[in-house]
């Protein structure tokens, strides 16, 4: 007899329907319904992709160490016991577990970035909304705000993920207009002078169908950002990235907006130490989902260093540090809290739950992880939230092998 409460899904195969306990059922859930190309190029990485593979393994080699006799009672009446506030006070999640930006949603979902928008208000979380994505950030926004009317309890937001181009008027009118829309904070993608060697997307001759197109570039000389060739991302990245970014053009970009500035894509204590002085308002230890280098360290294992850099300097503010990359169980959030991250972000999960059931497939993606850190919180016996890495002796870090 199945469990109606859990979430199930109508696959179009003999069995035709099936119970979802976890993220690994959502990944091939979502494999069934999805083209190859589309598939492809949301779950590959670059080259071999042994980072791919390491961003969830990692997690696994990280074990656990419960304590028992703890008064944990109010985590299981209390439904704010697991809530975040971020950004000095500005933001304040459900779960310590926002919404990676990820590329072109309209490939799993005919609604897209806005099915998206109104998961994450249903979550009572934050969404990052990438610069490639398939519906205008306007649009997104007007979804946002609907659906905060309707869950009038929800404190979700909304924040953009930019990437500094070499048309500068381009970037500073895309700032202008995220910020005229309601998005709350700037994530700048600082890891990408080019886009990484993903050969699924050239066996695959990955491109968009020709009913959509990355709404937000289409704006002046970047109106031709997807071409014939065979990856339109590849094209737009080569054409339009700025690759003689630096630290110094931070400074730039606080020139033309007051929103906080996140950096996504920091792997090292010495890029961690530049951007504190950069003044930046929160890191993201990411190595953007293993799409950008291959063999680099995942970002749980590059997340201890960071945290130390970061702890260790003395700012005026709180810098929050985030990580995403690998994280598909409660105890994977579990962990990166315990070693100082302040929240975890999930890409491909996201994914996974709109490809299989749209804006109510993402909201049950959340509930599964939910469920599952609500108990390893309880199992590990944590009568609070572990934070500012004061709780690494919850998890003990496997022995290097080198």
């Amino acid at each position: 007899m199945q469990d109606s409460t859990l979430p199930q899904v109508n696959t179009n195969t003999p069995q035709s329907s099936r119970i979802l306990l976890n993220i690994e059922d959502y990944h091939q859930a979502a494999k069934e319904k999805l083209s190859k190309m589309t598939y492809d190029y949301y779950r590959s990485g670059a080259d071999d992709e042994l980072t791919l593979q390491d961003n969830i393994n990692a997690y696994r080699r990280i074990k656990l160490r419960p304590r028992v006799f703890v008064d944990v009672s109010h985590h299981g009446t209390n439904s704010d016991t697991c809530s975040v506030t971020l950004l000095n006070g500005q933001t304040t999640c459900s779960l310590p577990i926002l919404i990676a930006p990820t590329a072109m949603h309209r490939l799993a979902d005919d609604r897209g970035e806005l099915s998206t928008a109104r998961a994450a208000v249903r979550a009572n979380t934050v969404m990052i909304l990438s610069s490639l994505s398939t519906t205008r950030l306007e649009d997104v926004a007007h979804e946002h705000q609907q659906a905060l009317k309707e869950y009038p309890t929800s404190k979700s937001q909304l924040w953009f993920q930019l990437y500094i181009v070499k048309d500068r008027e381009f970037t500073k009118r895309l700032v202008h207009r995220a910020e005229k829309a309601g998005f709350r904070a700037l994530v700048l993608t600082v890891d990408a002078c080019r886009f990484g060697n993903r050969e699924a997307d050239h066996r695959n001759g990955f491109r968009l169908p020709e009913n959509m197109q990355l709404e937000n570039l289409y704006d002046g000389d970047l109106k031709h950002a997807q071409s014939d060739h065979v990856s339109a991302l590849n094209d737009f990245i080569a054409r339009n990235l700025d690759a003689s970014l630096t630290w110094s053009d931070i400074k730039w970009l606080r020139q033309i907006t007051r929103l906080p500035i996140i950096v996504k894509g920091i792997m090292t204590s010495e890029d961690t130490q530049l951007a504190v002085e950069a003044d930046v308002d929160g890191i993201i230890v990411s190595n953007h989902g293993a799409r950008q280098v291959d063999t680099t360290l995942s970002t749980i294992e590059a997340l201890p260093e960071v945290v130390a850099i970061v702890r260790g300097m003395q700012t005026k503010k709180k810098i929050d540090i985030y990580i995403d990359g690998g994280v598909r169980r409660g105890t994977d959030v579990l962990k990166a809290i315990a070693l100082g991250a302040d929240a975890v972000l999930i890409g491909r999960p996201v994914l996974w739950g709109l490809a299989v059931g749209g804006c109510q497939g993402v909201v049950d993606v959340f509930e599964v992880l939910k469920r599952e850190f609500k108990l390893a919180v309880m199992l590990c016996g944590c009568a609070s939230l572990p934070n500012n890495g004061k709780s690494s002796h919850l998890v003990a870090m496997p022995k290097s092998k080198l």
